[in-house]
C-alpha cells in the first residue's frame, strides 16, 4: 500500500515524492536538533522531550479526523476474506508501525534517547520511553481513524470548515498566548517546566517523560499512566474492529445532498437532528445571538466595580472568565421555551429524553468552549502567574458543566414564557408567577455550589499553594462532569414524563 502511493497520475506522484522529500529533510533537521540536546542541561532536555513528544502524540490522535485522511488499513477492506476480529486487530496494530509518520517519529525518538543517555538516563528507561511513546502514537492513530470510519464522511461544507477553525482556535490560541508570555532568560521558564510536569501525567505525554524523569517515583508514575493509556487504547481498538466488521455502511448519497447545512454535517440520529436544529437557531435567531453577545460584555463590565472598590488588578482580572462560564452554563436553562410551537416536532416524532437533552447542549458547547479557551489564557497573562491556570480551568469547568447539567433539568421542569420568534429579544412577555425567577436563581446557585470546592482550592492556589492548583483542576472537572451527567439523566426522565404538559405550555405561550 505504501508503494502504491507512488503509482497513478504523474502529478499526484510528483506531489507525493516532493512531500516525502520535504518530510525527510524536516526529520533530519529535527533529529539533529534533538541530538543537540545532549549539550543542554537536564531540565531543558526533559522539558523539550515531554513537550515535543506530547505534540507528536496529539498530532497522531487528532490529525486523521481533522485532515479527513483515508485509512489504508481500514478493517472493512479485509472483510471480503472473512477474518476473525481479534487476529485482524492485532495484525493491523503491527502493520500500523509501517508508515512514514511512524518512521519519522521513530527517528525523533532515537535522537531524544541519545540525548537522554548523555544526561545520564539508563538505557532501559530510554528504550522503554521510546517504545511506549511510539506504540501510543500508533494506537491513537488506529483508534482515531476507526472512530472517523464509523461516521459517514461529510462534505466540506461551511459548517465543517467552521468546526475545524474552532478546533484550531481552541488549541492554537491558548498555546500561543502561553508561549508569548514566557520570559526566556537563559533557562527554561518555570511555567514551561510546570506545563511539562503536568503533561508527564497525561496520556499524551507520560511515555515521553519516563526516559529523563527527575525521580524514580515520577518515572514509575509516568510508566503506570503510559501502560494504562495503552491498555485502554488496545481495548478500544479491538472493540472498534469488531464493530466495523459487523456494521453495514449507510449509503452516502443521501448525506451528499446540498443545502442541508448542519443536518448534513451531524450524524443522522435523533440527537444529531436536535443538535443541528438547535445550531441553526443559535446562529440565526437574534434572541440567542443577543444572549451570547451580552455574556462577555457583562463579564468584563463586572470587574469595574471591583477595581473602583480597590481590589488589586491581578485578582479582579481573574473574575470575568468564571462569570462567562457561569452564564454560558446558565443560557440553556429555558431552551424549550424558545422553540415555541416548533416543540411539537420533538414530541410528535417520539424523540427520547437523552437525545433531546444532549442535542440542545451542543450549540452552547460549540460557542462557549472556544470563548473560554481564548479568554482564560489572556486573563492568566494579565494576572501574571501561570501556576493558577489549572485551578482556573477547574473552576470554569465546574461552573460551565454544572450549569449545563442543571439547565437540562430546569428547561423541562420549570419553563417560562419568553419573547416569541421574530420579536425583539429585549421584549419580555408578562408572567403570572415567579417560577421563572426561581428557576434562574436555582440554576445559578447550583452551579456556584458545584464550583465551591474548586473555588476554595483555587483561592489557596492564588495564595501560593501550587499543589492545590492541580487538585482544583480535577475537583472542578469531576464535579462539573458529575452534575452534567446527572442533570442530563434527570432532565431526560422529566422530559419524557412531562411531554404533554410541555406541549400545552408551548401552545399557550
Amino acid at each position: 500500500m505504501m508503494l502504491g502511493a507512488l503509482r497513478g497520475d504523474r502529478r499526484d506522484v510528483i506531489r507525493r515524492v516532493i512531500g516525502v522529500v520535504l518530510l525527510v529533510a524536516a526529520t533530519v533537521v529535527a533529529a539533529m536538533s534533538a541530538a543537540g540536546l545532549a549539550d543542554a542541561d537536564r531540565l531543558t532536555t526533559a522539558v523539550v522531550s515531554v513537550l515535543a513528544g506530547s505534540a507528536v502524540t496529539l498530532g497522531f490522535a487528532i490529525g486523521p479526523p481533522v485532515t479527513a485522511s483515508i485509512d489504508p488499513l481500514d478493517p472493512r477492506r479485509f472483510a471480503v476474506i472473512g477474518p476473525e476480529p481479534r487476529p485482524l486487530a492485532g495484525a493491523l496494530i503491527l502493520a500500523g508501525f509501517l508508515s512514514v509518520p511512524v518512521l519519522v517519529t521513530l527517528t525523533l525518538g532515537v535522537s531524544l534517547a541519545v540525548a537522554w543517555g548523555a544526561q545520564g538516563a539508563s538505557a532501559v528507561a530510554s528504550v522503554a520511553s521510546v517504545v511506549l511513546g511510539l506504540t501510543t502514537c500508533v494506537l491513537f492513530a488506529r483508534v482515531s481513524m476507526a472512530l472517523g470510519a464509523l461516521v459517514q464522511r461529510p462534505r466540506q461544507s461551511r459548517e465543517l470548515v467552521s468546526v475545524y477553525l474552532i478546533a484550531v482556535l481552541v488549541v492554537v490560541v491558548p498555546i500561543g498566548v502561553f508561549l508569548g508570555s514566557l520570559e526566556w532568560r537563559g533557562a527554561v521558564p518555570t511555567q514551561l517546566a510546570s506545563a511539562a510536569e503536568i503533561l508527564s501525567w497525561t496520556p499524551i505525554g507520560a511515555a515521553w517523560a519516563i526516559g529523563l524523569a527527575p525521580t524514580a517515583g515520577a518515572a514509575v508514575g509516568s510508566l503506570v499512566v503510559a501502560l494504562a493509556t495503552m491498555a485502554v487504547l488496545v481495548l478500544a481498538w479491538f472493540a472498534l474492529v469488531r464493530v466495523l466488521l459487523t456494521t453495514t455502511r449507510r449509503p452516502a448519497a443521501v448525506r451528499e445532498r446540498g443545502g442541508l447545512g448542519w443536518f448534513a454535517l451531524l450524524p443522522g440520529t435523533p440527537g444529531g437532528a436536535v443538535a443541528a436544529r438547535s445550531l441553526s437557531y443559535w446562529l440565526r435567531d437574534r434572541r440567542y445571538i443577543v444572549n451570547v453577545v451580552i455574556v462577555p460584555i457583562a463579564a468584563v463590565v463586572s470587574t469595574v466595580p471591583l477595581l473602583v472598590a480597590g481590589v488589586p488588578f491581578e485578582l479582579a482580572v481573574l473574575l470575568p472568565v468564571p462569570i462567562m462560564a457561569l452564564f454560558f452554563g446558565w443560557l440553556p436553562h429555558n431552551d424549550l421555551a424558545y422553540d415555541s410551537t416548533a416543540l411539537w416536532m420533538h414530541i410528535a416524532s417520539g424523540v427520547r429524553g437523552i437525545p433531546d437533552r444532549v442535542g440542545r447542549l451542543v450549540p452552547v458547547l460549540l460557542i462557549g468552549i472556544p470563548i473560554l479557551a481564548v479568554s482564560l489564557p489572556l486573563a492568566i497573562v494579565a494576572h501574571g502567574r501561570w501556576a493558577v491556570f489549572p485551578a482556573m480551568v477547574g473552576v470554569c469547568a465546574a461552573l460551565f458543566l454544572g450549569g449545563l447539567g442543571l439547565s437540562s433539568i430546569s428547561s423541562v421542569l420549570a419553563p417560562y414564557a419568553v419573547s416569541r420568534p421574530g420579536d425583539s429579544p429585549f421584549q419580555q412577555p408578562q408572567r403570572t408567577g415567579s417560577g421563572g425567577v426561581v428557576a434562574q436563581g436555582l440554576v445559578m446557585l447550583g452551579a456556584m455550589l458545584t464550583a465551591l470546592p474548586a473555588g476554595w482550592l483555587t483561592w489557596q492556589a492564588i495564595g501560593g499553594a501550587t499543589i492545590d492548583s492541580v487538585l482544583a483542576l480535577w475537583v472542578g472537572v469531576g464535579a462539573g462532569a458529575f452534575v452534567l451527567v446527572v442533570g442530563i439523566g434527570l432532565g431526560a426522565v422529566v422530559y419524557e414524563r412531562r411531554a404533554t404538559r410541555l406541549m400545552e405550555f408551548a401552545e399557550a405561550t
